[in-house]
């Protein structure tokens, strides 16, 4: 059994609602595989500033990237670039608004600052071009993609307890994700790894979750 975490990008759902682009609706994100990973929660569903930005979600559907983006982060007519306001409201809707609380508010961690001696928010790496691929050993590795990832030596590792590492390769267009990856001795380790096809909608096996614990990508789910 896959132990349940919160989703990193609950709270950027709420927010889509606000952002979304008017590109019609189609398959829920997804890739042929995907990792699971332990109990940790996140309490970070943004991007800090140096990240990519010009495309994905609040993109302009149809607009010609420059040669430098020319990988997006899922197809225009992907449900992440939907306007999610324009959905009918789920006939429990006021029961989960009831259990989250009805006078609560959003808490947004925006990439600004720090905290406890490390950068608010989710980094994000974008790989080099030649970045060769390693092999990454998973504690939970029969929900994780083999790879091999391509890791930079320079990348970034989110700060607090959840330690994600999410690479875009734009040569590949695939998002590398990576849970709880650290560092041990010349290689690397991780709790779960998912990687993901950025020019698919393709959905993954039911019930298999991501580096996000929702079956998501956190990259897709990153307010930018």
């Amino acid at each position: 059994m896959t132990p349940m975490r919160t989703p990193v990008v609950a709270t950027v759902l709420l927010v889509l609602a606000a952002c979304g682009s008017t590109a019609p609706a189609a398959h829920p994100t997804g890739s042929a595989r995907v990792g699971g990973g332990p109990a940790n929660a996140s309490g970070s569903a943004t991007v800090q500033p140096d990240a990519i930005s010009g495309f994905g979600v609040g993109a302009t559907p149809g607009a010609t990237p420059s040669s430098s983006r020319a990988c997006p982060v899922f197809p225009p007519n992907n449900v992440w670039h939907s306007d999610v306001s324009r959905l009918p409201v789920h006939r429990n809707s006021a029961a989960y608004v009831g259990s989250i609380g009805v006078t609560g508010t959003v808490h947004p961690d925006f990439g600004a600052g720090f905290y406890d001696g490390g950068a608010i928010g989710i980094p994000v790496t974008t790989v080099p071009a030649g970045t060769p691929g390693v092999r990454v050993g998973f504690d939970y590795a029969n929900e994780s993609d083999t790879g091999p990832y391509p890791i930079p030596v320079s990348v970034k590792i989110e700060a607090g307890s959840d330690h994600h590492i999410i690479l875009y390769d734009r040569v590949r267009c695939r998002a590398y994700e990576l849970f709880a990856a650290r560092r041990v001795g010349g290689g690397w380790r991780a709790g779960s790894g998912a990687i993901f096809d950025l020019r698919a909608n393709a959905l993954r096996p039911a019930g298999w979750t991501s580096a996000d614990a929702a079956g998501l990508s956190i990259l897709a789910g990153l307010v930018r």
